[in-house]
């Protein structure tokens, strides 16, 4: 008995499917225009795009960081405003935010960290103006925001003498990783290799006040941090590969946090950031997992 195509092709990744994405596509990438714009800072690339959705609310939020290799060269906020335009459709709120990168002034080490801990600042004032539920946000980052929001969630950690700490955050439930290049440690050859970032753009020098670079930017040592990682990446990713998601689950799961790891059959690096992607259904579903486990199901529109 033949299966039906649609089911073939289904079971068998790559038979039928769609292309993978290269950069060229994902640069190409667009979405609608947001609801507000919202400085958290005086530089150019410190602003934030709120998205809300139609309705009543509140929301939940999900904190979108975009990639690039840490680098203005690369797209930036705009290729994610595919992203959030999707979310938004699915009654989820979207804070889309810039920052500032090795290649600007003021980024890399410590900017971009401090752009992080400000942008989710600026968020946690945006409830009084829109019907957003700050109890339940999740981060989604992608490559090198994948980075970035992963150290999110390990921020809490930061000791109070580094100058990335911040009291009274707003809590951040779960992140969803994209091909993220989160190990600043262990990974320094693969991000070189990927993305021709050396550590000091990424952590800093060291000196005698700080000797270990990564004790306040690498993610995989803020752990156990509370809080669940999912972890997405294309079976085809060659800048980010499967076996980096699997080594920082293990690592996670061993220092006693949640994780979880998604392949995307057939999919690229580019894939695990466009709602017009193939591999959308499985990226939606992840954020929706995520927002899950804030206490609560998105919404009705995201059943």
């Amino acid at each position: 008995m033949k299966l039906p195509f649609l089911i073939l092709a289904a079971l068998l990744p790559g038979m039928g499917a769609a292309a993978p994405m290269q950069l060229a596509d994902y640069m190409a990438l667009t979405g609608p225009a947001p609801d507000a714009h919202v400085a958290y800072g005086p530089a150019p690339s410190q602003y934030a795009e709120l998205f809300v959705p139609q309705g009543a609310g509140p929301f939940p939020v999900a904190v979108l960081v975009h990639g690039g290799c840490w680098t203005a060269k690369f797209g930036g906020i705009g290729q994610l405003r595919n992203m959030a335009g999707a979310l938004r459709e699915r009654g989820i709120a979207v804070w889309n935010v810039e920052y500032r990168r090795v290649d600007e002034a003021g980024g890399g080490y410590p900017g971009m960290y401090l752009d992080m801990q400000d942008a989710l600042a600026a968020l946690a004032k945006q409830g009084a103006a829109h019907p957003l539920d700050l109890e339940r946000v999740i981060a989604v980052g992608h490559s090198a925001g994948g980075q970035l929001v992963q150290w999110i969630a390990g921020r809490a950690r930061l000791p109070a003498s580094s100058v990335l700490y911040r009291k009274d955050v707003l809590p951040v439930r779960a992140v969803v990783s994209l091909g993220g290049l989160a190990d600043l440690r262990r990974e320094r050859a693969l991000i070189k290799e990927s993305c021709g970032r050396d550590t000091p753009e990424l952590a800093g020098e060291p000196s005698r006040e700080r000797p270990d670079v990564y004790a306040d930017t690498n993610a995989a040592e803020l752990m156990p941090n509370g809080t669940h990682t999912i972890l997405v990446t294309g079976e085809l990713d060659t800048i980010s590969p499967p076996r980096v998601a699997h080594d920082y689950a293990r690592r996670a799961l061993a220092a006693g946090d949640s994780a979880e790891v998604v392949i995307l059959p057939g999919a690229s690096h580019y894939d695990e950031v466009a709602a017009t992607s193939f591999a959308w259904p499985q990226v939606l579903g992840a954020i929706e997992r995520a927002l899950a486990r804030t206490g609560a199901a998105a919404s009705p529109k995201a059943r």
